[in-house]
């Protein structure tokens, strides 16, 4: 599917290019009960090892088979806006260009999805440990799963020195082959939150004049990390005042705790017992946002009310109120 509103910058050749490694979930699991066997759509390639027929083997569910589009590693030259090779077909067969890709929904799921409070959610998932080193949004439609859009962008520290980045760089992102289209396309915090502005408002989810929170949208995290403790610590590194927008977010754990009644420690807990095969890099940020994004939409079609679940006090900024009584702490 085209992006709504969606925008590529052409700019000069970039001869680099990065392969990623495809990591299979390799546990298969019991199959679903029949409702559920149909949601999604996956392109994960099974090897002839994992499809052979053993009788003594659990059946393999209908989302696990192999596709005939296979999975491919998204360009990331082109979630930058910075790809130049749309025109080589021997690109376009190796990478994706097309993030919806990886996340489709059948029209039938689509309408067990119970009445939102919200109409869109940002599924953020941020990498970097001692700065941010990765920004991955994938805007959701509440009411249809869709994915409406993404912003994803990588983020150069401001107070490491070459040396030092080139050494977490290769550390961070050399193991999935991607250090270099981190190197030609890394920008400074501060430029990444002017761009990811003028994409909400692009989206109309964000403005001064609504007051300086969302418009009917919140970001969703797997754990209160990301936006707690990160954005505002990056915010400090940078010489910035923390965004408003930054004010509420949903941690997707305690919703999946109250929902599904059991304890989930974490996006790779939350897929094993959803049964869904991981697709990506994990600690890949676009890859681990789309898997996130992924369990956020088995969510919606089993029914689940996804609510904000922490909001941080206006008037002091490290305090925040957490919504939900059933949380992981």
């Amino acid at each position: 599917m085209a992006f709504a509103r969606a925008r590529l910058t052409t700019l000069p050749m970039i001869p680099s290019l990065f392969s990623v490694t495809l990591k299979p979930f390799l546990h298969i699991p019991h199959p679903l009960p029949p409702p559920m066997r149909s949601l999604f759509i996956p392109f994960a390639s099974l090897s002839a090892s994992q499809t052979h027929h053993d009788p003594s083997a659990p059946s393999v569910p209908s989302y696990l088979r192999k596709s005939s589009q296979p999975w491919k590693p998204m360009c990331l030259y082109y979630t930058q806006g910075k790809c130049t090779m749309m025109e080589d077909p021997t690109h376009l067969e190796k990478f994706n260009h097309d993030c919806s890709r990886d996340l489709q929904v059948t029209n039938y799921m689509s309408h067990r999805i119970c009445s939102q409070n919200l109409d869109y959610f940002l599924v953020l998932d941020l990498e970097g440990k001692i700065e941010i080193l990765e920004f991955p949004v994938l805007m959701i439609d509440a009411n249809t799963m869709d994915v409406v859009d993404f912003f994803h962008r990588f983020v150069r520290p401001s107070e490491m020195s070459e040396k030092r980045i080139n050494e977490y760089i290769e550390g961070k992102y050399g193991k999935f082959g991607v250090d270099r289209v981190w190197h030609d396309t890394a920008i400074p915090f501060k430029d990444v939150l002017q761009q990811f502005e003028a994409w909400l408002i692009q989206h109309q989810l964000w403005g001064e004049e609504l007051g300086g929170c969302l418009n009917r949208a919140a970001f969703v995290t797997c754990g209160n990390w990301d936006l707690k403790t990160k954005v505002p610590e990056q915010c400090k590194v940078s010489r910035m005042k923390l965004p408003s927008y930054f004010m509420e977010w949903i941690n997707l754990k305690d919703v999946y705790l109250n929902f599904y009644k059991r304890r989930a420690t974490g996006m790779m807990t939350m897929m094993k017992e959803l049964h869904l095969p991981l697709l990506g890099s994990h600690h890949l940020g676009f890859d681990d946002s789309k898997n996130i994004a992924r369990v956020v939409q088995h969510m919606l079609a089993d029914g689940a009310l996804i609510e904000i679940t922490a909001r941080r006090n206006p008037d002091s900024l490290e305090k925040v109120e957490f919504l939900f009584k059933n949380r992981i702490r």
